[in-house]
């Protein structure tokens, strides 16, 4: 479902080299490469669900909208890579979440807004501690306990369920353990668990 800041992504104009990239991976053929429309449709595919993750790691509209951007323009500079790429999803979250920590390391200088509403995603997967709830002051209590997890919490529960990530591609992409990542995940479930049903959770260890 499209959000109304999120336009489609097209390719950039031939002969452009639109931002700083990452190492070229490979000599780049001379014309289209197959991979290029993959790469614009997936991209096309996970914007919603990208730019979703940023805003809850930048807490900023601007600088999510302008991260998915970065993500998209490194992808389509390293695009020679995409035949080898095994799940192109995974991949262009993982730049998507580097792209994030870039703009995090360059925020002092900057003021986080109030996170909007209207395109903020929440996750639907089974395990999601808000999911069937239709009170509105539980799903604002979720968001507002996202944004409150340890980063790297957060960075694991929003892969996962804005994601869809498996587990193994979350270890990846963060270089941590697949068992540090799954702990990390159960940590901030029972967090945002506590934060919908405080009662039920009050005595568990």
């Amino acid at each position: 479902m499209a959000k109304h800041g999120a336009p489609p992504i097209v390719r950039p104009p031939a002969g452009t080299d639109p931002a700083p990239a990452p190492p070229p991976v490979g000599p780049p053929p001379a014309g289209g490469r197959p991979g290029d429309d993959a790469l614009v449709a997936m991209f096309n595919q996970v914007r919603d669900e990208l730019v979703s993750t940023l805003l809850y790691l930048l807490g900023n509209a601007d600088d999510a909208q302008d991260a998915a951007q970065e993500a998209f323009l490194k992808c389509w500079r390293a695009r020679a890579s995409v035949p080898d790429v095994q799940n192109l999803r995974a991949w262009i979250f993982r730049v998507g979440l580097n792209a994030a920590k870039d703009f995090q390391r360059s925020a002092w200088n900057r003021k986080s807004r109030p996170l909007p509403e209207e395109d903020l995603m929440i996750p639907t997967r089974d395990e999601t501690p808000g999911q069937g709830v239709e009170d509105q002051e539980a799903l604002d209590r979720l968001r507002q306990a996202i944004t409150q997890l340890r980063q790297d919490e957060k960075e694991v529960f929003l892969l996962r369920q804005n994601g869809d990530l498996t587990y193994e591609q979350i270890a990846e992409i963060r270089n941590a353990p697949v068992g540090t990542v799954k702990t990390q995940m159960r940590a901030a479930l029972i967090k945002l668990r506590k934060v919908l049903n405080p009662v039920g959770e009050k005595d568990e260890g």
